[in-house]
């Protein structure tokens, strides 16, 4: 009984309490909304450059209480986004007599799981309320993002083989294929970054872009050096090799093999419906918004604003504090909205590569450009030191 009191008395319930709540308002109040309204933005952004209407008439039927029309949003289909959840939440769940129904329920859940868990380590913010914007401020940031990020994939390989059916499966081999040959790329384009920074914190990350200028646009700080004009086209390699990589590793147009309708049906969820079909669809745009994420982390100055004034752990508890928090955190996710629009642009403006396009494009491209970059980075620092 001791040893159960003195345990309860050594854990830090502040620090716990202050990471849940933190982790509750990132997932519930900006992932799931975001990725609801990503899904709206698609479709909106699709039917402009296709020259449709698309959704513009969904709100809320009042007319059922006996109002006589119904509810229109601001622009007409702001609804949209509900009437979808609320169908994936009352369609049957129906589960296919061939399956292999554990690893078939289990897929899903290993899909969605670590894309949701990648955001721990990403700040959003800079402080608010006297706590710093991240879950986990770990010192290996990227490593983590990086590992976890990687483990995605046996959601997918599991839900093709459990399926009982080649379509799916074809789907699964596709995606751990795609997966290794672009993780390969997205990895070493993230070592000159980290090279010139020399660290793996992205809270440090960050600090080094608001001390010297956002790596992708150095001048943000006011000062443009010799240095940073040398650096800059080592980093713009960098940056599109990364952006690439992670249309791959998001199984985006025009990578998005492992689902091609065209020729797979729907790929590794062919067999899937209702709320199993929908954490696929949360954990792939999940994951764009953790690319997104990292884009703005490694190469945009994170939620940091030329001209914003800075904030501090004592300065945030206050209400002026607490709203420059607030401002802040809506900094990053406009900058992470901006990269969304550019992933929904490529999908319907590019065609689908072939799959040998999409495997050459890796191993004898991409790689070796990343590969490449790393000495010339190297090559430069050790030059200018």
């Amino acid at each position: 009984m001791n040893v159960l009191l003195d345990f309860i008395a050594s854990v830090p319930w502040g620090l716990m309490t202050a990471a849940i709540a933190k982790t509750l308002f990132l997932i519930f109040l900006v992932v799931l909304p975001l990725v609801s309204y990503t899904v709206y933005a698609e479709r909106r952004v699709s039917a402009l450059i296709q020259d449709r209407v698309g959704p513009n008439r969904t709100g809320f039927p009042t007319s059922l209480l006996g109002f006589q029309k119904d509810l229109q949003l601001f622009l007409g289909g702001l609804g949209q986004p509900v009437a979808d959840a609320m169908k994936f939440m009352l369609k049957e769940e129906f589960t296919p007599g061939h399956v292999n129904k554990v690893y078939f329920w289990l897929a899903p859940i290993l899909a969605m799981v670590p894309a949701l868990s990648t955001l721990a380590v990403v700040p959003f913010g800079n402080f608010m309320l006297g706590q710093k914007m991240v879950v986990a401020d770990v010192n290996v940031g990227i490593l983590y993002v990086f590992a976890v990020a990687s483990i995605g994939v046996y959601g997918i390989v599991i839900a093709g083989w459990s399926s009982n059916s080649k379509y799916p499966f074809l789907g699964g081999i596709r995606a751990s294929s795609q997966m290794i040959s672009y993780e390969l790329s997205l990895g070493l384009s993230a070592v000159p970054v980290l090279m010139l920074i020399g660290n793996l914190n992205l809270s440090e990350v960050i600090q080094y872009q608001i001390n010297n200028g956002w790596l992708l646009v150095p001048f943000t700080n006011g000062v443009f050096t010799l240095k940073k004009l040398v650096l800059w086209g080592p980093i713009a390699i960098s940056f599109i090799v990364f952006t690439i990589s992670m249309f791959a590793e998001t199984n985006r147009l025009p990578f998005d093999l492992p689902e091609s309708e065209t020729e797979l049906v729907a790929g590794y969820h062919t067999e899937y419906s209702a709320m199993k079909f929908a954490l696929f669809f949360l954990g792939e745009y999940a994951a764009m918004i953790v690319g997104s994420s990292l884009i703005v982390v490694l190469f945009l100055g994170g939620w940091h604003l030329p001209l914003l004034p800075m904030n501090t752990i004592e300065s945030s508890e206050t209400l002026p504090g607490a709203i420059l928090g607030l401002i802040h955190i809506s900094v990053f996710f406009a900058k992470v909205a901006a990269l969304l629009f550019l992933f929904i642009w490529i999908r319907w403006t590019l065609p689908r590569f072939r799959f040998d396009q999409l495997m050459k494009l890796g191993w004898l491209y991409l790689f070796e450009i990343a590969l490449a970059n790393i000495f010339l980075t190297a090559a430069i620092l050790a030059l200018w030191k």
